[in-house]
């Protein structure tokens, strides 16, 4: 019987070992593309099943043999890792919600918790299981889970801490630290009554303008499936390798489950000796790949490879795979959040005080140059762009001034104008990439570019480092951005208060949806993308981000605080139009507000 024991448990680490090489192979594979690990994924998915099913069959054995709890808890916490990768791959939810299976079960189960263990290997992966349960619940907003998790992990740390004095746990009391700041400054954790980032059918499909988009035809209809989202700013909110601004457009462009697809949670086992069941036979661990767990009603999300902190070349080599392996008829999305010249830097009070008189020299320097450059904004000759307009200003991707190896310039850009491009810019050096209109190579591209400034009614909303861009606040959650700009505090107000201003909204979007279906002016550009719901959204909610800063910034200077859209939309959704200045009069004096704005005629 000892013979058959240590046959079962050779068995069961040849296995271990096995899956464990496989993983490390697709663990690296990059995040964008739609070929990249497909059959190396279905490999290291069968060495884990295979690995699962014997450890099922023959945990008595193993038990025997010296197998701890800890172990099991690490092969559940690879195949959630397994499941998370591919969603960042795919942006299929259902993978998303198998990982949270999981790691719920891991956490439920204390595969790692009851082990006292004086081991640092066994705590660390303790840690790393929390760290990726946490993300994945942050993007599935289980708030409450979140809430959970973060009290165990800083409990862990210090408890690491306290038993290991001679490592250091700086990095976890900084991860500590970022989901706690993250949280701070996420509106899903301050504000209850928040409608969800993600497309809503409930709150955004609206009834009234739903005969008009679904009888728009333009010459020609492009579909959104794929995305590529970066912000790089120095020290601003994130979690892990998710930034604030990338978190929220990630949100922004998938859809949002009905009720009963979050409803799927394990039970939680009974602590009592025989009935408990470990083994993932009873279907909390459920392993099958092919169960349909997604709302059958909604389409698949597009495809989103969300880039941390690349380089240029790293950023240029995503679009040039992604552009390469677009299927026809289809739109590509890019979403850049990044500050421009590092003397732009917008920095915090700390690093301010650190500064040399060089540095700030050199910083006011830049800022005279960007002032130059605001007063003419394209220096064109004859009418003409020059070459060094699409090299001039730029994007500046990098952790300090390395040349211009750091810098993404307009002119980088033009070469994935081949096929149809939706480019959003968030930056304050944004207007420059205005010369991409008209230099395109063979699709007209739409581009959304940010103020070159933001603006507030109290200036210490105005860091980005603390409250994550507003421009993308308001593409994503336009009445939070709103209160934001005027400091009307919503976490304090009334429920009833907050959902008659969505309702407002929700009018005035369904009335600017029908005027944008029935406008003859309408660019093709806008029209061609106007009947998928992720971007007539987010061209909606440009359309009144536009609009409540024009009404809101002094008039003097007004272009460094305006998001410019090219090709241009029509004149009946401009900022001084009747029916837009109508509804965000109405906003505010329902929020009673008013003060704060200026409107033309009113």
């Amino acid at each position: 019987m000892a013979e058959e024991d240590e046959v079962v448990s050779k068995t069961f680490r040849a296995l271990v070992e096995n899956a464990d090489r496989k993983f490390a192979r697709v663990r690296d594979f990059p995040s964008y593309g739609r070929a990249h690990g497909q059959h190396y994924f279905q490999k290291v998915f069968k060495a884990y099943m295979r690995l699962w099913k014997y450890q099922q069959e023959h945990r008595t054995e193993l038990v025997k043999a010296g197998l701890n709890r800890w172990e099991i808890g690490e092969i559940a916490g690879r195949i959630g890792q397994l499941y998370f990768g591919q969603y960042m791959r795919t942006s299929e939810a259902r993978f998303l919600l198998e990982a949270y299976i999981f790691y719920e079960a891991i956490l439920k189960r204390k595969y790692f918790e009851g082990c006292k263990v004086r081991d640092l290997g066994v705590r660390f992966k303790e840690l790393r299981f929390y760290a990726r349960f946490l993300l994945v619940s942050l993007i599935l907003n289980r708030t409450e889970m979140v809430k959970v998790i973060v009290e165990k992990l800083r409990a862990l740390v210090d408890d690491c801490k306290a038993n290991f004095r001679e490592t250091n746990f700086k990095e976890w009391k900084l991860l500590v630290q970022e989901i706690v700041r993250f949280m701070n400054v996420d509106t899903t954790f301050t504000i209850t009554s928040a409608r969800p980032f993600r497309y809503c059918a409930m709150f955004d499909r609206h009834p009234s303008s739903v005969p008009y988009v679904a009888r728009f035809h333009a010459k020609k209809v492009l579909k959104f499936r794929d995305a590529i989202l970066m912000s790089y700013h120095r020290n601003e909110v994130k979690f892990a390798e998710l930034t604030l601004d990338a978190y929220r457009m990630l949100q922004c462009l998938e859809w949002e489950p009905s009720g009963s697809f979050y409803q799927k949670h394990p039970a939680e086992p009974k602590e009592n000796g025989v009935a408990v069941d470990y083994s993932g036979a009873s279907g909390l661990i459920d392993m099958n790949l092919a169960a349909e767990m997604t709302d059958p009603s909604l389409p698949p999300n597009p495809r989103k490879a969300i880039l941390y902190r690349p380089s240029v070349t790293h950023l240029i080599a995503a679009m040039a795979t992604i552009c390469e392996e677009l299927p026809p008829e289809s739109i590509m999305l890019v979403y850049l959040s990044a500050s421009g010249k590092p003397g732009h830097i917008t920095a915090s009070p700390v690093e301010n005080s650190g500064r040399s008189r060089r540095t700030t020299k050199s910083k006011l320097a830049s800022h005279n140059s960007l002032e130059l450059n605001k007063s003419t904004p394209e220096s064109h000759i004859n009418g003409k762009k020059g070459s060094c307009d699409f090299y001039e200003d730029y994007l500046w991707l990098g952790p300090q001034s390395n040349g211009g190896s750091s810098n993404l310039y307009p002119g980088d850009i033009i070469p994935f104008t081949r096929r149809p491009l939706f480019l959003i810019i968030d930056s304050d050096s944004s207007h420059a990439f205005k010369v991409l209109h008209g230099a395109e190579r063979g699709e007209k591209a739409a581009l959304l570019l940010s103020p070159l400034r933001p603006m507030f009614k109290d200036p210490s909303s105005a860091d980005i480092i603390q409250n994550g861009s507003q421009f993308t606040f308001f593409l994503t959650s336009p009445l939070q951005a709103f209160c934001q700009m005027v400091g009307f505090s919503l976490s304090d107000s009334d429920v009833e208060v907050f959902t008659s201003a969505e309702n407002i909204l929700s009018t005035a979007f369904s009335k600017w949806e029908v005027i944008l279906c029935k406008s003859p002016s309408l660019d093709l550009v806008w029209a061609q993308v106007l009947s998928d719901p992720f971007l007539r959204r987010l061209i909606v909610r440009f359309i009144f981000c536009r609009a409540v800063l024009s009404a809101f910034c002094p008039p003097e200077g007004s272009d460094q605080y305006l998001p410019v859209c090219l090709p241009q939309l029509p004149n009946s959704l401009s900022p001084k139009s009747d029916v837009v200045q109508s509804s965000v009069g109405h906003l505010a004096d329902h929020l009673k507000v008013a003060d704060c704005f200026h409107f033309d005629g009113m």
